[in-house]
């Protein structure tokens, strides 16, 4: 019974978790375009205004142990629903008022932004059929990427017409929408299900059961994390992954201008090929990965991620190239990594455990891309070196993403022992 009702794919939770997906990066992403403005207005610092977009990151570095611990406790359904909530929260308190609310929302939403991080590879794995990981991995991931192409496109029109507070407020909306088709999928009932509840598959607590001698049942022994090698290449997987995509997040634009020679505006415009291009990436991955496994797809984004930072070095005229194919790396990147977390897990606590400490990895190591880039180049005053810095990242991913791969899939992609 159990076995059927797995099987038959949840078109409604496919339609929630892309909603939830548009959630987790576009409304903190919507502060770059309009950095410039809040920070006139409230009269903040430098300083003050790059941590709007730098203190999610940091977030979702610093706080994803709790988060993990939360889903435990909570179950899936509960901690998402909460995260939707939190994420609300957190956009109406950025909105209503001076610096401390602005700042105050902002780490509400990066709190609760990382335990839907947490959760949904969680949710994937417990509720997804095997064979359908990837597609809808993929179609997570790319929401991820088409909330912040059109909260970055959008920010600054909805600015002028209704004030940067406004304009934030607005994105509201997919936080609406996530709510509706979470709430949709599964029942108001089972989303604030606090805590274990029957069956087990419903929490991702537990997906095996051990019948012991009186007839007993018992929950599997849950493997390790961190003393597993397969999870720790996937952590330094995805640190180099978030090191390059925040990083060139934050100065290709800037690049631009200085080593293209395009204006402010037009540089802006320009490098949202970046972020587009993802999409290609984010839904090619799951499709090719099916006809040549893990992988080589693998290597497939690998090769595309390090072309970036070395056709910016050799030949940045060229650029509009190196933006497409990075993005596309970029958006393949993270739902490969995904992809092999749901492979890797055994069950839904080892699923919760393994993207927790890949992604608390990865955040805190991306967190520091910018300032580190960005420290870079005020101390050699060329963007040679600092793309260099980019170039180390991408191999990194490359090395430690492949040996993952091979690990958790084997040499043909298929499922190894772990």
């Amino acid at each position: 019974m159990m076995t059927v009702l797995r099987e038959r794919f949840p078109w409604g939770l496919l339609v929630g978790i892309v909603c939830i997906g548009f959630i987790l990066r576009g409304p903190i992403v919507a502060v770059a375009p309009i950095t410039g403005e809040i920070s006139a207005d409230l009269s903040m610092t430098a300083a003050q205004a790059g941590l709007l977009t730098s203190l999610p990151v940091l977030c979702f570095a610093l706080m994803t142990p709790f988060a993990s611990l939360f889903v435990g406790k909570a179950g899936a359904n509960v901690a998402t629903s909460i995260a939707i909530v939190g994420v609300g929260v957190g956009s109406i308190i950025r909105s209503a008022g001076g610096v401390e609310a602005t700042f105050a929302g902002t780490i509400i939403m990066g709190a609760f932004i990382t335990i839907g991080n947490v959760v949904i590879p969680v949710i994937i794995r417990r509720d997804i059929p095997t064979e359908r990981v990837g597609i809808v991995t993929g179609a997570y991931t790319s929401a991820m990427n088409v909330s912040s192409m059109i909260t970055s496109l959008a920010t600054v029109p909805l600015a002028v017409a209704f004030g940067w507070r406004g304009a934030l407020l607005a994105w509201l909306g997919f936080v609406v929408l996530a709510a509706i088709a979470w709430f949709g999928a599964i029942g108001p009932r089972r989303a604030f299900h606090w805590g274990p509840v029957r069956p087990a598959i419903e929490t991702g607590a537990v997906d095996t059961i051990v019948i012991d001698t009186r007839g007993i049942p018992l929950a599997a022994p849950e493997p390790r994390t961190w003393r597993n090698l397969s999870a720790v290449f996937l952590a330094l997987a995805f640190a180099g992954q978030a090191f390059s995509y925040y990083g060139l997040t934050a100065w290709f634009p800037t690049i631009l201008e200085q080593e293209v020679g395009y204006s402010a505006a037009t540089a802006g415009s320009s490098s949202s090929i970046f972020q587009i291009a993802a999409v290609v990436g984010a839904l090619g991955v799951p499709l090719i990965s099916k006809r040549l496994g893990i992988p080589k797809t693998f290597i497939g984004v690998a090769v595309l991620w390090i072309s970036f930072p070395l056709g910016m070095i050799l030949a940045p005229q060229a650029w509009p190239a190196w933006g497409f194919l990075g993005g596309v790396a970029q958006g393949g990147g993270i739902t490969i990594v995904f992809m092999l977390i749901v492979q890797l897990a055994m069950t839904g606590t080892h699923a919760r455990r393994l993207s927790a400490m890949v992604q608390g990895v990865g955040y805190a190591l991306g967190a520091t891309a910018p300032t580190l880039i960005g420290a870079v180049h005020d101390a050699t005053g060329t963007w040679t070196l600092p793309i260099g810095v980019v170039l180390i990242a991408t191999l990194v991913f490359t090395a430690s993403g492949l040996a993952g791969a091979l690990r958790a899939t084997g040499p043909r992609g298929r499922p190894a022992g772990r």
